[in-house]
Parts: structure tokens; sequence; C-alpha cells
């Protein structure tokens, strides 16, 4: 079991597979995107394979795969089945935007992926339109039914809430009462340097303190339009009843819904005392911390070291966890190239 210098277990792990993506979501890049990385720069699958291999035997048995869009990296069906057999791992989940599972659900299902995070701002099309740069909304809504349909479990809905975004979040709760799927509704995290600060509207891809809407005001939101709209009163979920997972959202249930209602408060409730995670980024810099530029070098290792070298790279990366982000504005990677 790893375990940090403030006693949290870690055994989480969240790797990047690719920095591109066939979206320009404006909470995640800017309209023109960033430099690619080249090939060479990008780890393999095998890299993958064997960085998770270290990562089990240090402690790591949960794998979120993310990007830009995972989807997007030729032979994903492939790194799913590899991490799949490595010993230790429990649990392979994926975080996407759904646009292209309707090609891909039934061979990733296969391959031996769980779960499912969609991400997805707004059931408007117009809305969804703007805040992705050209998204079309019935192309999700299409990877959800995909995702249903191969059999993937759970289904999570990621809406990134922001004030200028102008989001109704009420068809969210509506599609809580009609399937067994989990809507979290995430606080807009300040991730990405200076030239990110502007207004959407402009076609920026802002973080401002006056976009942050906190969780509380979101649940009450939601509360009393779920509640003029017949879904009755909206009531915390107990722990046991929760929907699998490994992170901080905090659930929520209408009560004739099947599914829930999460809210994940980065900024207004911060988490960090029970942040199990590290993040390894398509290029292999181990990350102690989503809002902590501080990195390990695992490309580095993994051309140029031993098993031996890895694990203790990893060691190293647990123990050197902050205690928490400090509220921090603005780090130097955006969050394409982070992992989402």
């Amino acid at each position: 079991m790893a375990v940090d210098g403030f006693g949290r277990r870690v055994d989480y792990l969240r790797v990047s597979v690719t920095d591109r993506c066939n979206l320009r979501c404006v909470y995640c890049m800017p309209a023109e995107g960033v430099p690619w990385k080249t090939r060479s720069e990008i780890l393999t699958f095998e890299e993958i394979e064997r960085f998770t291999t270290a990562a089990s035997a240090g402690g790591i048995s949960k794998i979120r795969l993310t990007g830009g869009e995972p989807l997007v990296r030729a032979g994903i069906e492939d790194l799913v089945r590899r991490l799949r057999a490595v010993p230790g791992i429990t649990s392979l989940a994926m975080t996407t935007n759904g646009t292209l599972l309707p090609r891909l659900a039934g061979d990733l299902v296969a391959a031996g992926l769980d779960g499912v995070n969609i991400s997805l701002a707004s059931l408007d099309p117009d809305v969804y339109s703007r805040v992705t740069r050209g998204g079309n909304v019935a192309d999700v809504l299409a990877g959800i039914d995909a995702a249903f349909a191969a059999g993937l479990r759970p289904v999570k809905i990621n809406v990134v809430v922001a004030r200028s975004y102008e989001q109704d979040l009420v068809p969210f709760a509506r599609l809580t009462m009609e399937r067994p799927i989990h809507v979290r509704f995430i606080e807009y995290m300040p991730i990405g340097g200076e030239d990110d600060c502007g207004d959407i509207i402009e076609g920026s891809s802002a973080w401002t303190r006056a976009d942050h809407v906190p969780s509380h005001e979101i649940l009450a939101g939601l509360s009393a339009r779920g509640a003029a709209a017949g879904f009755g009163a909206l009531r915390p979920v107990d722990e046991n009843e929760a929907p699998r997972g490994w992170g901080p959202a905090s659930y929520y249930r209408f009560d004739r819904a099947v599914g829930t209602i999460g809210v994940i408060s980065s900024l207004s409730h911060n988490f960090c005392d029970r942040c199990n995670r590290l993040r390894l980024t398509a290029e292999g810099k181990l990350r102690t911390c989503l809002f902590s530029d501080d990195e390990f070098d695992a490309r580095h290792v993994l051309r140029h070291g031993t098993d031996e070298g890895l694990r203790s790279l990893i060691g190293a990366a647990v123990a050197a966890k902050p205690q928490w982000h400090n509220m921090r504005i603005g780090t130097l990677r955006r969050m394409s190239q982070i992992g989402g």
C-alpha cells in the first residue's frame, strides 16, 4: 500500500494517452489548439504498460485513461487489453468526450474497460457548440447510448459549470430520472496560464473568479427547480449507495430518480485531505497534484533506466504529494496537456 507524507493512501493513477483532441473546449485549450507532441515524445503502449506494472507493485490498483481525447489515439483498445492484464489492477475506466463511442464502445468493453465518464457541458445544442467550439451534442448523446448498449458501468456525465456558459442544469437532472446515469457538476478550475484570462464570449479559455459557481449554489438551484419540475426532493445519497468510483464527488438523488446528481467542489470545499491519485501525462511526466507544476520524468526512466528505478520514481512522487493545492490560480500546462 502506498501512503504519502500526510497519511493518504495513493491507489489511483490517471494516465493521459494523448494531448490531441477532436474538440476545442474553452476550459481545456485555446481556439487554435496547442502544439502537438511528436510521436517520439509520447509514451508508447508498451511504456504505459510497463509503468502501470511498476505502479501496481507500488500500490496502484485503479487506472483511468484520459487525454486530450483518448479515443483519437489509434489502437486504444489494445492499450485497454494490456492494462486489464496487469496484475493488481482491479478497475479500469476512461474519461472521454463521447463522440467516438458509437464506433468503439463495444471493442472497449471486449478489451476489458469497466466504466466511462463522458464530458458534456450542456444539453442545449447552441451552448454545447459554443463551449466546444463547434461540437455537435447529438454525437455525445449517441455516445451515451452506445456506452449503455455496450455494457459500460457506471456511465457518468461530467459537467464543468461556469457562470458565463449560461447553462441550464435541469435537463441533466431530468436524465437521472429516466436512466441510471450519474451526472457530476464540476466547479470550473483555474488550470492554465495568464494567456487564458479573458471572457468565454470572446472565445478565449478563460477562468475568472466571477465565473466560479460553488457547489452549494449548484445544489440549491437544482433542488428548487427540480422540485418545481416534479422531481421531488434532492437528498444526499448514502455512501454505500453512491455509484462506484474513486473520486471526490458528493452524491444526491431526486426522490423518483434512478440515477444520481454529484458535485465536485474543487475550490469551495476542497477534498485534498482525501486525495488518492497521481497523474501521468502523455509524454511521461508524473504529476503529484493537478494544481502543481512539480513533475517527475518517468519517460527518461522508462527509456534509460531500470524497473527498480521506475518503482523508486513512483515512490518519490507519492512522498512528494503536497498537503493541498493552496487555492493556486493558474498552471504552466493547460488541462489538455495534463490529462482531464
